[in-house]
């Protein structure tokens, strides 16, 4: 089982150790075995999200007021220990809400909330498109007025929880002023007319993926979030909130994968000892396990600093962010080595560790990305 001592860091108050210790226990006995089932993605997710709304564990993710990104890094850390689907049902429930949670009217939040928290409907989180991934300046999709409401054209891709999803937070070109500071949001039922789901995206670690078409897809005018205008904002205090819950996935992913390593190099026999009795096994270990807290530091340090009133994070989000993806592909592909033929072997722990690891390091902005955010936010400190 992972190392559970982080808990008693002054990050945390005795709620936050109450939700680990009840989400723990549910990750094993429910998540647990349904781990290993790849073959309908869509359905599995759907499967989690209504477990996890059940147990109530969902409002975390889609609060009722705001978000607590301790809870919400602790969720997702625990859940990806025991399965990548489950932590992604969780967090495609808050992405997919967060905008509406941090800037939508009371309205809204009546309207489209209370579904997503039971369970009943999937969220989702609209903003890449195939020529502008990380370039949000660069968006295409559209949205022009017409009478009170508004027609969306455009297209978006690798979009989480597409075509499953009961409606999407999109964000298009709106036109007040240029680059980035001419997006607005919107929130686009799944059933509108002129939204399509154009195609499925298969990938190594199946989860629910599409590329939506919006062909003069007309909304009311309700479905604006904040105002023209305002969607690069609301864009990036969404992200602020959940980048440092990707690397909380990836420490989940990383725990596992240092428990696999340290398991299989305890029984596994090699030149008349254990794996683990090799000196070099003990040092991928020990820097596995080293790599691990120093993540955890800094996701942590990002969730309480948010937690305790700070109106961004950009910084400590992005350096979570960055160095826990590229630690946990680090951690598991050790974990892989160490394991020999039998890392690779179709459907075992860290195989699947393996592929599920990888996109981490790519959505919610790619490692690159996160270099230029950090160096961004330190060059333009006072005094520097």
């Amino acid at each position: 089982m992972a190392d559970r001592s982080f808990l008693s860091w002054p990050f945390f108050e005795t709620k936050h150790r109450d939700f680990a210790a009840r989400l723990s226990a549910f990750g094993k006995a429910k998540v647990e075995p349904l781990a290993h089932d790849e073959h309908d993605a869509d359905a599995t997710t759907k499967n989690f999200v209504s477990m996890l709304a059940a147990e109530k564990f969902l409002d975390a993710a889609v609060p009722e007021a705001s978000h607590d990104v301790r809870t919400l890094c602790l969720a997702r850390e625990t859940l990806a220990y025991h399965s990548g689907l489950a932590d992604f049902a969780f967090a495609m429930q808050g992405l997919g809400t967060g905008s509406i949670v941090l800037f939508g009217t009371p309205e809204q939040k009546a309207q489209w909330l209370p579904a997503v928290r039971s369970g009943k409907s999937l969220g989702a989180f609209a903003m890449s498109e195939p020529e502008g991934g990380s370039d949000v300046a660069a968006l295409r999709t559209t949205a022009t007025k017409d009478g009170d409401g508004w027609r969306l054209n455009g297209r978006k891709t690798w979009i989480s929880n597409g075509g499953i999803a009961g409606q999407y937070v999109v964000f298009a070109r709106t036109g007040e002023a240029p680059g980035a500071k001419g997006l607005s949001a919107f929130v686009v039922p799944a059933d509108a007319p002129g939204l399509i789901v154009e195609a499925r995206i298969d990938v190594s670690a199946p989860h629910p993926l599409a590329t939506l078409r919006f062909d003069n897809c007309r909304v009311e005018p309700s479905a604006l979030l904040g105002k023209p205008g305002d969607g690069f904002k609301i864009a990036m205090s969404t992200l602020d909130v959940f980048r440092s819950t990707v690397g909380a996935a990836a420490l989940g992913f990383a725990r596992r994968a240092l428990d696999e390593a340290i398991a299989f190099s305890k029984s596994r026999k090699v030149f008349g000892a254990a794996l683990s009795d090799m000196q070099l096994t003990q040092a991928a270990l020990a820097e596995a396990a080293t790599e691990i807290d120093a993540a955890a530091l800094l996701i942590y340090r990002a969730a309480w600093t948010k937690d305790n009133g700070a109106p961004r994070i950009t910084r400590e989000a992005s350096m979570a962010k960055f160095f826990a993806t590229e630690m946990a592909q680090r951690v598991v592909d050790r974990a892989v080595q160490l394991h020999g033929g039998q890392g690779v072997v179709a459907g075992a722990v860290v195989e699947r560790l393996y592929r599920e690891v990888r996109a981490l390091r790519i959505y919610e902005g790619a490692s690159e990305i996160q270099k230029l955010v950090i160096a961004s936010q330190i060059l333009s400190e006072p005094g520097t």
